[in-house]
C-alpha cells in the first residue's frame, strides 16, 4: 500500500471536510476536485467560466508552492464544466497559466451540474514534482 501525505495548506482548513484539498504519493501531488469557492465559501467570478478556471488554478498554485512546486508540474488536468460553450472559454486561461507547449494532458467532460451551486466548472489535478 503506498504510503501518502495530504497536503493542507490552509491551518483553517474546515474538520467536517472528509477530503484533502490535496494528497502527494512519492513526486505525484493528486490536486482534489476543486471549484471557484473562496476561504468563506461564496463562489468568485460568479457568471464567469474563465474567471473561475483562473481562480481555481490560483488555489491550485498555492497547494504546489507549499511542496515546492508551481502550475509548471501539472501533468494533468480533469475539467468538468455545466456547457461546451462556456468550456471553451477556459482555453485563453490555460494559454495564460501554463505557458506551454507542452501542455499538459487534459480531459474536458460536461456534466448536467456540479455540488457548489454557482460553480460553472470544477477542475482536478496531478502533478509530478
Amino acid at each position: 500500500m503506498a504510503v501518502y501525505e495530504p497536503i493542507i495548506p490552509n491551518p483553517n482548513w474546515p474538520e467536517r471536510m472528509t477530503f484533502s484539498p490535496a494528497v502527494r504519493v512519492g513526486n505525484l501531488v493528486f490536486l482534489s476536485g476543486s471549484t471557484a469557492g473562496d476561504a468563506n465559501g461564496n463562489i468568485v467570478a460568479p457568471g464567469d467560466i474563465a474567471g473561475q478556471t483562473r481562480y481555481i488554478f490560483e488555489k491550485f498554485a498555492v497547494i504546489l508552492e507549499s511542496v515546492g512546486g508551481s502550475l509548471a508540474n501539472i501533468v494533468e488536468t480533469t475539467d468538468y464544466v455545466l456547457s461546451l460553450e462556456d468550456y471553451k472559454k477556459t482555453a485563453q486561461v490555460r494559454r495564460e497559466l501554463f505557458k506551454g507547449p507542452p501542455w499538459p494532458a487534459a480531459t474536458g467532460v460536461v456534466v448536467s451540474g456540479l455540488v457548489r451551486e454557482g460553480a460553472l466548472i470544477e477542475i482536478k489535478a496531478i502533478a509530478a514534482l
